[in-house]
């Protein structure tokens, strides 16, 4: 309900706001700019820093004109829509931009697709690393593999490494070619306990329209009076809500007395998915307020002004009214690594005005801004779109703070107990033993786990990895309205 109400909203305020932008509409925008157009306004309307970015200021432009003479300097739209994002500033280091998130597609179905966990994938989740001593080479470590993939039938498992594809060395100049294309090997490496190199071996892959079920793990851990409830979810895709509430039926069928949450490969996905997930985690906040949403300033004073509930996500009982299996928990365990974005975040942040979290592992990303899909129609929405292309943005248009106002965690968010995750230390995911694992359990059962300490003088420095590069790419976004409703109100 909140979504359809939203974007009823929405579509009064840019109903009133675009009105400015029809007055100088005498002049259409030509053929040739009908994407460069859509880029311009869709960004003028929606994107966070609007106010910040002098060329997307209301009266940068006296008219339509005027705006199509700009546009014109653009022959890419992805060009354009770089130049439109908030720029770099000096405190940053290397010019650093403060919007690191933003992005736009040649193809809204390839997009629709990745924001539910849909991609054209290997079944490889991996994280790349500078090697040692150097700025550009990199070294890869498989995180794991997606279950029914092309990587699922090949040797290649958790661990494993990699320095190259196709015989080229992995660099920070290269590595999206290199691992963009449909097919490819991947030239594995050992670590000999000063520098990786190659043993010889070689793995080819195939990439397949894959969906990746994010519960990846659902177990138990009994020990002594304990049961621990184990999840580890990979990616807050909301058409697998429903997955996720059988899991946490599961769990809760069984009786635990803990729960373990491990989102340390988890890149973000849903707001509504997270805001389900921390109703099914607790169950006691029901109707409470879990996170605030801050848009730019002409679309957050007309919320304000027209309905302000519209701005908060709370805690829920329902799923499309079906009751949530809530598990009541007054504290909960969560892993994270520096893979751990957006959605993940908000889960954590979310929660902790109301129940204790101990956040075992690394410091997370630090993304506490969400994004919208537009199209090129009207209203930004799916209905009417331009038949001319299929460009869509992904622009970040929100800020998202917790029921105590706090949101400032651009720096990460830190773990209560620190673990490295060690590519020579993995261990099999979902096992007691594993490092982070073991950590988590130690602080249910008061044990003490062993610490792993990394090998001397090979901390890797992390890149990127598989999820930021594609799929979700640790986005945080809200859910559109359905279509026959944005019909109806035309």
């Amino acid at each position: 309900m909140k979504t359809i109400l939203k974007s009823v909203l929405l579509l009064f305020l840019l109903a009133f706001s675009l009105q400015s932008c029809e007055d100088q509409d005498d002049v259409e925008s030509p053929a040739g700019l009908q994407v460069n157009d859509f880029v311009w306004k869709g960004l003028n309307q929606f994107y966070l820093w609007q106010a910040d970015v002098p060329n997307l200021a209301d009266d940068r432009f006296n008219n339509q004109e005027a705006l199509n003479s700009f546009l014109r300097g653009y022959s890419k739209p992805e060009d354009l829509f770089q130049d439109l994002l908030n720029k770099p500033i000096s405190k940053f280091p290397k010019g650093q931009a403060i919007d690191r998130f933003s992005w736009i597609v040649p193809d809204y179905s390839v997009l629709e697709q990745e924001l539910q966990g849909t991609t054209k994938n290997s079944g490889v989740d991996f994280r790349l690393s500078y090697k040692p001593g150097s700025t550009t080479n990199l070294v890869g470590y498989v995180r794991y593999i997606i279950p029914n993939s092309d990587a699922s039938t090949k040797e290649i498992k958790r661990g494993d490494l990699f320095t190259a594809v196709n015989g080229t060395q992995l660099t920070v100049s290269n590595y999206q070619g290199l691992l963009a294309a449909d097919s490819f090997t991947l030239n594995m490496a050992s670590y000999n306990g000063t520098d990786f190199v190659s043993n010889g071996k070689t793995v080819s892959l195939v990439k397949t329209t894959l969906n990746e079920n994010p519960v990846f793990i659902n177990k138990v851990i009994p020990l002594g009076s304990s049961k621990i409830g184990y999840l580890m979810y990979n990616g807050f895709y909301a058409n697998y809500d429903t997955q996720l509430n059988a899991a946490f039926a599961e769990l809760k069928s069984q009786g635990i007395t803990d729960l373990i949450l491990d989102l340390r490969y988890n890149g973000g996905g849903s707001i509504q998915t997270a805001t389900r997930l921390a109703s099914m985690i607790t169950g006691q906040f029901t109707s409470k307020i879990f996170a605030k949403e801050k848009w730019n300033a002409k679309i957050n004073e007309f919320y304000e002004s027209e309905d302000p509930e519209s701005l908060n996500n709370r805690f829920v009982d329902k799923i499309d009214g079906a009751a949530i299996n809530s598990l009541n928990l007054s504290k909960i365990y969560i892993i994270t690594t520096s893979g751990t974005a957006s959605a993940s975040e908000l889960v954590i942040n979310g929660l902790a005005p109301y129940i204790s979290v101990i956040q075992v592992g690394e410091t997370t990303v630090g993304k506490n801004v969400g994004s919208i899909t537009l199209y090129d129609s009207p209203t930004f929405g799916k209905a009417k779109r331009n038949p001319n292309h299929k460009y869509a943005m992904q622009p970040l248009v929100l800020k998202i703070v917790n029921a105590a106002d706090f949101g400032e965690y651009t720096d990460g968010l830190k773990p209560t107990v620190e673990q490295l995750e060690h590519f020579s230390n993995l261990g099999v995911l979902g096992d007691p033993s594993e490092p982070l694992l073991s950590v988590a359990i130690s602080q249910i059962t008061g044990s003490t786990a062993k610490k792993v300490q990394l090998d001397k003088g090979i901390a890797l420095k992390n890149f990127t990895d598989s999820k930021a590069m594609t799929g979700i790419r640790d986005q945080m976004y809200i859910e559109k309205a359905p279509e026959g409703l944005l019909r109806a109100l035309k």
